[in-house]
C-alpha cells in the first residue's frame, strides 16, 4: 500500500481523466452510430471528426508553440485557400495569434512564463506602432470604420501580435532552423504552383478568381499570366519569391555541414528567382538587386564582393543597356521596370503630386483603409480612394499621414541597422552570422521595393521578416549562453582532472 499522498494523488487523477476520455469517446462512437442508423450522414461525420479539433485544441494550449507553428502554416496558405473554400480564411491567422496569446496566458498555471523576456526594444516599438494604428479608428477623416478593420490587420496588428510572442516562447536556437525549414518547404510547394501556372494553366476555383474584373485587368496582361501562385497576387508573390531567391541562395553559399541543404538552398533560392521573373512583378527586381548588395557588404570578403557585385553589376547591364532575351515576355516585362520613358512612372508621379496636396495639412493621413481597394469597396469617390497608391510606404503616407509614414519608417530601418550592426560587430560564430546575414539581406530588398509595391504589407512577408528580425536580436544571447556552457564544462573537467591527480 503507498504511503506517498502526492503520488496517489497523481493516480487518482490520472484514472479520472482515462474515465472521462474513455467515456467522451464511447459517447462520440455511439452518437456516431445513432445519426448513421438514421442516415443523417452530416451530424454522423461531425461528431466522428470532432476529436481532431478538440485533440488539436488540447495540445494547443498544452504547448504554445504549436500555435506559432500554426501561425507558420496559416500565413502561407490560408490566402490562396480561401480560392478553394468560400470562407474568410485570411481570418484564421488572426484567430490563431489570439489562441497563442490566450494559450500563453493559461500555460503559466503550469509553467512560469517569462514575460520580462518580451520587454524589448523592438517590442516597444511594434506596441507603440499598433497604438497609433489603432488610433485611427478615430481619425475625423476617415470615411469608413469598417475598412479600418481589414487593414489594420495587415499595418500593425499582425507584427504587434508576433514580434512579442517570439521573444516568449519562439526564442530559441532551434527556432530559427524551424522557420528557415518551413520557409524552404512552403516556398517549394509556391514554386511548384507557381510553375504549375504558367505552363500548365490555371485550375478552374483559379480562373473563378481571375474572372472578377479587377483581378483580370492586373493579371492578364497583352494576354500574358502574370503569377500569383497561393498567395494573395502576382505582386506579393513576386516581391516574396525575391526575398526566397536571396535568402536561399545565400544561405547554399554558407552551407557547409550538409551537401544535401547546400544543394537543396540552391534549388529552392534559383527556383525562387525564376518564380519571381513570370510574376510579372517589375519592382520585384529590387529585392534581389539590393539584397544582394547588401550581401557583398555584410560577408566583408572581398573574394564573395568580386563576385556576386559582378554578376549584379552584369544583370543590370544586361537588362538596362541590351536588347539580350527581348523576345521572351517575362524578360521584357522586367526589363520594363529599367525604362526612362515609362508611361507607369509619369502615372505614379501625378499620382503622389495629388497625395502630396491632398495630405499638406493632413499630418495624420485620411485614415486606414481609406485608399487602394478597400477605399474603393468602403468609401468610393474619395480622392485617396481614386488615386492608386502604387506602394506600401505611400499607402501608409495617405492613410497615416507624414507622423505615421515617419515613424514606421524609423521602425523597420532600426530593425535592419540593428540587426547590420549585430552582424557588423557583435556576432562572432559563423553558424548566427550566415543565418543572420539572408534574412537581413532579404529584408533590405523588401524595404526598396515597397516604395512601388506593397511587399512588407503582405503576408507571407509580414510574419516571416519581423519573426526573423526578432530572432536575430536574440543571437548575442544564444552566443552568450553557449559560452557560458562550455566555459562550466571546462571548470567541470579541470575539477576532475584534479580530483583523479
Amino acid at each position: 500500500m503507498s504511503t506517498n499522498p502526492s503520488y496517489d494523488n497523481h493516480r487518482i487523477k490520472h484514472a479520472v481523466m482515462v474515465i472521462t476520455v474513455s467515456s467522451f469517446f464511447i459517447l462520440l462512437l455511439l452518437g456516431t452510430m445513432y445519426f448513421f442508423s438514421k442516415d443523417n450522414l452530416i451530424f454522423g461525420i461531425v461528431l466522428l471528426v470532432l476529436p481532431i479539433p478538440i485533440l488539436y485544441l488540447y495540445v494547443f494550449f498544452a504547448n504554445p508553440r504549436i500555435g506559432f507553428y500554426s501561425v507558420l502554416v496559416a500565413n502561407y496558405f490560408a490566402i490562396g485557400l480561401s480560392r478553394y473554400i468560400p470562407a474568410p480564411l485570411g481570418l484564421s491567422l488572426d484567430g490563431l495569434l489570439v489562441l497563442t496569446w490566450l494559450a500563453v496566458i493559461f500555460s503559466q498555471f503550469n509553467k512560469k512564463i517569462i514575460w520580462k523576456n518580451a520587454g524589448r526594444d523592438f517590442t516597444y516599438f511594434v506596441i507603440v506602432w499598433y497604438a497609433m494604428t489603432f488610433l485611427q479608428l478615430f481619425n475625423p477623416e476617415a470615411v469608413s470604420r469598417e475598412a479600418w478593420f481589414y487593414v489594420m490587420r495587415g499595418q500593425g496588428l499582425y507584427v504587434f501580435l508576433t514580434v512579442p510572442l517570439v521573444y516568449l516562447i519562439f526564442n530559441k536556437p532551434k527556432d530559427l532552423d524551424i522557420l528557415i525549414q518551413t520557409c524552404a518547404w512552403f516556398t517549394l510547394i509556391a514554386v511548384a504552383k507557381g510553375i504549375g501556372q504558367k505552363y500548365m494553366g490555371v485550375d478552374k476555383w483559379e480562373q473563378t478568381w481571375l474572372n472578377v474584373p479587377g483581378n483580370r485587368s492586373t493579371h492578364i496582361l497583352f494576354g500574358q499570366l502574370r503569377v500569383f501562385s497561393i498567395f494573395s497576387d502576382a505582386g506579393t508573390f513576386g516581391s516574396s519569391m525575391g526575398y526566397f531567391g536571396v535568402m536561399f541562395i545565400v544561405l547554399g553559399i554558407h552551407e557547409i555541414k550538409s551537401f544535401f541543404y547546400k544543394y537543396f538552398y540552391f534549388f529552392i533560392g534559383f527556383g525562387s528567382i525564376f518564380a519571381m521573373l513570370i510574376s510579372g512583378t517589375r519592382s520585384a527586381i529590387a529585392v534581389p538587386l539590393v539584397g544582394f548588395v547588401v550581401y557583398t557588404i555584410l560577408t566583408k570578403k572581398i573574394k564573395i564582393i568580386i563576385t556576386v557585385g559582378s554578376i549584379i553589376f552584369l544583370v543590370f547591364f544586361i537588362l538596362k543597356y541590351t536588347n539580350i532575351g527581348q523576345g521572351n515576355y517575362d524578360i521584357r516585362r522586367m526589363r520594363s521596370a529599367f525604362g526612362e520613358e515609362n508611361a507607369s512612372l509619369d502615372v505614379r508621379t501625378q499620382n503622389r503630386k495629388i497625395f502630396a496636396d491632398y495630405l499638406k495639412n493632413r499630418p495624420f493621413g485620411g485614415g486606414v483603409g481609406s485608399s487602394g481597394n478597400w477605399g474603393l469597396r468602403f468609401s468610393p469617390g474619395t480622392v485617396l480612394a481614386e488615386t492608386a497608391t502604387d506602394g506600401f510606404y505611400i499607402q501608409i503616407w495617405a492613410e497615416q499621414g507624414i507622423v505615421g509614414l515617419t515613424f514606421y519608417l524609423i521602425m523597420i530601418f532600426y530593425f535592419a541597422l540593428k540587426s547590420t550592426f549585430l552582424i557588423f560587430f557583435r556576432l562572432k560564430k559563423p553558424e548566427y552570422i550566415y543565418k543572420a546575414i539572408p534574412f537581413t539581406c532579404g529584408m533590405y530588398g523588401l524595404m526598396v521595393s515597397s516604395y512601388s509595391a506593397s511587399s512588407l504589407g503582405q503576408l507571407p512577408n509580414i510574419i516571416i521578416v519581423f519573426t526573423s528580425m526578432a530572432l536575430i536580436s536574440l543571437m548575442p544571447e544564444w552566443e552568450k549562453e553557449e559560452e557560458e556552457k562550455e566555459k562550466l564544462l571546462k571548470e567541470n573537467e579541470q575539477i576532475s582532472i584534479e580530483k583523479q591527480n
